[in-house]
């Protein structure tokens, strides 16, 4: 049978003819190959070896941009490869405190950072890759941002720009009473506060 990724624009005919072959797109690095047996009644089969190229070396992340709540929350960014190799890092802008998993899903696969993925799925297909990690609740009023960049095999590199959203402000203070001292000796009054205050 023909292979299902070839596809010839006719699979018969009679007398001089042409047979236009074509391939559906090949998202693996590596070289496919199949066989096309021509065959007519009383002669020998003829066969064309049947090659399609491989695709570049790519990797992508599927969103450019992952909002995170400002309570935190455990975060998975996906993508795609057809790399042998995936290594995932942080970017310049760290406001969010992420520290990148040991491990990661390759196809499936459970692969650690930066090491050769088993059985090298890339090869043949394109598949797809994700990447969990917890996000801690945004404490600050301010939003915060971090970038996870991947980089495969090839040095080609992907970016998912992670923003939190600002924590509430919040104000305490302790103790709430003070008794200052006849001869006026100052005492302490602890502030905890995410935000700006003043004392009126």
């Amino acid at each position: 049978p023909i292979s299902s990724w070839l596809k010839p624009n006719k699979t018969s005919g009679s007398g001089n003819d042409t047979v236009n072959v074509g391939a559906d797109s090949h998202t693996g690095r590596s070289v496919r190959s199949t066989v096309l047996s021509f065959g007519a009644v009383n002669c020998t089969d003829r066969l064309v070896t049947c090659n399609q190229t491989g695709a570049v070396e790519a990797v992508s992340m599927d969103s450019g941009t992952l909002s995170v709540v400002k309570a935190g929350a455990t975060v998975t960014v996906t993508g795609h490869s057809n790399s042998s190799k995936l290594t995932f890092s942080l970017g310049s802008t760290n406001d969010i405190p992420l520290t990148v998993p040991a491990s990661y899903s390759a196809g499936g696969v459970t692969t650690n950072n930066g090491a050769s993925i088993a059985g090298d799925p890339g090869a043949t297909q394109q598949f797809a890759f994700s990447v969990s990690f917890t996000v801690a609740a945004n404490e600050s009023v301010t939003d915060k941002s971090s970038q996870l960049i991947v980089t495969d095999n090839a040095g080609n590199t992907a970016t998912c720009t992670l923003t939190q959203a600002a924590g509430d402000a919040y104000l305490t203070i302790s103790p709430t009473t003070i008794t200052i001292p006849a001869d006026g000796t100052a005492q302490a009054v602890t502030v905890t506060s995410n935000t700006s205050w003043t004392i009126a």
